[in-house]
């Protein structure tokens, strides 16, 4: 068996992904596995959120999920990218959402049409809020021989 502490590890930062909202990396590669950093549908190099609705006064009143899943997913597909895999390498992935019984049909729809035919394992889990007005955060696994 290999020693883990013998395997290289790499940080990863990708310049055309959102930037992440607290002190870690896009993503890790160690080894053959590519470890993604909890994603938002942030736009990139914005503080957009697209299918925020705010009111007047800039508070937030809700969120479209279709719009939000769309841009995580785009945003995996970045950081992947950079990290010269793609979403057919992705193995695991894990969904937040902030609206389970809301938004858990339409979040399927989204996420069927990028990951239906991949086919990786997913846990989906509702919590109570995510560090920016987003509902939606996808944290992957992708296996990808270098």
């Amino acid at each position: 068996m290999k020693d883990s502490s013998s395997l290289k590890s790499d940080k990863v930062y990708s310049e055309q992904a959102p930037e992440p909202v607290g002190p870690y990396p896009h993503a890790r590669r160690v080894g053959e596995f590519i470890f993604v950093s909890g994603m938002g549908p942030r736009k990139p190099g914005t503080k957009e959120i697209p299918g925020v609705v705010r009111d007047e006064s800039g508070k937030f009143v809700s969120h479209d999920i279709v719009a939000q899943t769309h841009s995580v997913i785009q945003n995996l597909e970045t950081v992947l990218k950079s990290c010269g895999s793609g979403l057919k390498d992705v193995v695991d992935v894990t969904v937040f959402l902030t609206h389970m019984k809301e938004d858990f049909a339409q979040f399927n729809q989204v996420y069927g049409e990028y990951f239906a035919s991949i086919g990786p394992t997913r846990t989906t889990v509702e919590v109570l809020s995510l560090p920016t007005p987003i509902a939606v955060e996808l944290k992957v696994i992708a296996h990808q021989k270098p």
